[in-house]
């Protein structure tokens, strides 16, 4: 097994090396973006400007790309978690482009990946009930040119909330 204690990225041409404390601050961030630099700096071991410096650091090389607050769906109102497999009749650039514009647009679409193996694309979709997720599915996806057929799958629980990122350090 590798050894996880740096991990290094390319950037400008020169290497850029995570140590461990960059490591332990970026674990410590995605439980709590509202750590202070004082409290990181307790957590670390470092003075408060220090580990200010190192948190603008990574800022500023992309390890942290942005602060979000995670909102509870059912308290907005939206009861109906799913995904959707949809599967294109023909994978030419502009039919690729003009879906990813299309589900750039829905709000009701968080998230959304290419895959690999029998569906082409991946969608997690909030929406209020299963009417709602009825109309996305009949009036926005399926009549889309490139869109051959979609396959839904309705959450039923999530057990596992989406978490952190693995951070490896010994």
């Amino acid at each position: 097994m590798r050894d996880m204690r740096a991990i290094f990225t390319e950037k400008d041409d020169a290497a850029q090396m995570l140590d461990p404390i960059d490591i332990k601050l970026l674990a410590a961030l995605q439980k709590d973006a509202h750590l202070t630099a004082q409290e990181l700096g307790e957590l670390l071991n470092l003075s408060p400007s220090q580990a200010g410096r190192r948190r603008q650091r990574l800022e500023a090389d992309g390890y942290i790309q942005g602060y979000i607050a995670r909102l509870d769906p059912l308290r907005l109102g939206l009861a109906v978690q799913g995904f959707v497999q949809v599967h294109l009749g023909s994978h030419g650039p502009e039919q690729s482009a003009s879906f990813a514009r299309l589900i750039a647009t829905r709000a009701e679409i968080t998230s959304a990946w290419t895959m690999t193996g029998d569906a082409d694309y991946l969608l997690r979709v909030y929406c209020e009930d299963l009417p709602g997720l009825n109309r996305l599915l009949h009036e926005v996806l399926l009549p889309h040119p490139a869109v051959a057929r979609v396959q839904s799958q309705i959450v039923m629980d999530q057990l596992k909330r989406d978490a952190p990122l693995p951070m490896y350090a010994k």
